[in-house]
């Protein structure tokens, strides 16, 4: 795992797809939902399948080999 960049978010918790395309790591809500699906993202290493999973201040996303950590902005 790489080190992780900051993406800050504006709430106190984003959904895991809003949270994959407000970083860059992927292109749409589409591609959000296949690469979820198919198991290739992981939240605080462990792999998540659930699109609509709620990510707090301090989580780590992983996809890839790219991670981005949830930061309040």
């Amino acid at each position: 795992m790489t080190d992780a960049f900051d993406v800050p978010i504006r709430d106190d918790s984003i959904r895991l797809g809003q949270f994959l395309k407000l970083a860059s790591l992927i292109e749409s809500g589409a591609e959000a939902k296949e690469v979820i699906a198919d198991g290739l993202v992981s939240v605080n290493g462990e792999v998540e399948v659930r699109r609509g999973r709620q990510l707090n201040t301090g989580d780590v996303v992983e996809i890839a080999g790219t991670s981005a950590r949830v930061v309040r902005g």
